[in-house]
């Protein structure tokens, strides 16, 4: 048998393997798959917390998207739902402002700075990852901001140019006539 005919044989197997898998092995497969999915399905409580470890991470990958996909109304509602003092809340808190206006962000990173280190350790490399986003589109939004200005500074600078242009044209027009008369 040639190389290529033992590779065509061998995907030829390896596409259908699943077909020969006895039939007890593909029903726990598949109830693994639903009893993992009712699982995730039972997590994402509205407001996150610290408590339920297994939705844990759950919730507030739930939290989060739902803070990015909320309008401004819901953001506010959810502001004054978080506005006490406890860690899970402050950070909750954070990834609200996080997805607010840019006004908001400083807020985000202060509060995510001072709380990540109280979170419970699996659910610290989320919100790390949330704080370097964050601290990443204030960077963006401060050269954005810079550039503006920079922007706006020239066009000031060509205005001014462009009117001693126009004035040392009409100088040089009055000359011109001048000499022209004499």
């Amino acid at each position: 048998m040639n190389a290529r005919a033992l590779t065509v044989c061998l995907a030829a197997a390896w596409l259908v393997g699943c077909q020969w898998l006895p039939e007890q092995s593909r029903n726990a497969t598949a109830e693994i798959d639903t009893v993992v999915k009712d699982e995730i399905e039972s997590c994402y409580a509205e407001v996150p917390g610290f408590a339920d470890d297994a939705c844990l991470l759950h919730d507030w990958v739930a939290f989060g998207l739902a803070s990015q996909r909320g309008d401004d109304e819901w953001r506010a509602r959810m502001r004054e739902r978080l506005a006490g003092s406890r860690t899970e809340m402050r950070l909750a808190r954070a990834v609200v402002l996080s997805w607010g206006p840019p006004s908001q962000w400083k807020q985000a990173s202060e509060l995510f700075k001072a709380d990540l280190h109280a979170a419970p350790p699996r659910l610290q490399p989320l919100l790390r990852y949330w704080l370097n986003e964050i601290e990443r589109r204030r960077d963006q939004q401060s050269r954005l901001t810079d550039s503006e200005q920079a922007r706006t500074a020239l066009v000031e600078e060509k205005e001014a140019l462009t009117q001693k242009l126009d004035a040392l044209t009409d100088i040089e027009r009055n000359i011109n006539s001048r000499q022209r008369t004499e």
